[in-house]
């Protein structure tokens, strides 16, 4: 698995090759146009859910811990079944599951349309069939899983509005299916670009989406981020 190629390459020789490329891929991501359909702001705070994949969830969970109005940002699997819902079989590719990211944000701070703009500016490339940079496989497949009709109506038409604008340059890949059961990831994958932020993986692959994150999104972003809680006993 190439992220553990990358986490085993401690070498100062292996970052300095690729910071020039980092701090360029942040610069170079696109900007995703604002949805034309959306879901209002609530009224009132209260809080609803948004499932994603899009490769690698350290870098996904990274970005949204950083997005105001999230309240929680949790690491995990979907499209597989209980039984293999953990690291070791999700990382085969064989198990159906996507590596995912489970969102409770608060709808009158933060819309799911926004959610799906960042998700297709910063934390995922959305031409990405099957893989996401340097890690390939069906678990790194980039999906939209709605939870109700509201979600998959600003969702379908999302996707149609970014190809239709030719936001990409390539061909965009990312499916919409209807949730499936959520799997909270093993506690040592929570927070874990947060925990490591001298990791090389983390350095050269999931910073630069903090830097264009910053950049991109200033009115929506968080400079401390907000944690998931994890038990004593793990």
């Amino acid at each position: 698995m190439m992220r553990k190629l990358i986490l085993s390459a401690c070498l100062a020789g292996v970052l300095s090759a690729f910071a020039g490329s980092s701090a360029l891929a942040a610069e170079s991501v696109v900007l995703a146009p604002v949805p034309a359909l959306d879901a209002p702001l609530a009224k009132a705070h209260g809080t609803e859910t948004a499932i994603l994949s899009g490769g690698c969830f350290w870098g996904m969970q990274d970005v949204f811990q950083h997005v105001q109005g999230v309240t929680q940002a949790v690491s995990g699997y979907t499209g597989g079944t209980a039984g293999t819902a953990h690291y070791d079989s999700v990382s085969t590719g064989s198990t159906g599951h996507a590596e995912s990211l489970k969102i409770i944000y608060d709808p009158s701070e933060i819309s799911y349309g926004t959610l799906l703009r960042i998700f297709v500016s910063v934390a995922a490339n959305p031409t990405e069939l099957d893989y996401q940079g340097p890690d390939e496989g069906t678990q790194y497949r980039s999906m939209i899983w709605v939870e109700n009709a509201e979600q998959r109506k600003v969702a379908d038409a999302y996707l149609k509005q970014l190809a239709s604008a030719h936001t990409f340059d390539a061909r965009i890949v990312t499916q919409v299916e209807a949730a499936m059961p959520f799997y909270r990831a093993e506690a040592y994958h929570q927070n874990y670009a947060t925990l490591h932020p001298d990791s090389p993986y983390i350095a050269l692959i999931d910073a630069p989406k903090i830097i264009a994150l910053r950049k991109l999104f200033p009115g929506l972003y968080r400079a401390k981020p907000t944690r998931v809680r994890i038990a004593s006993n793990g």
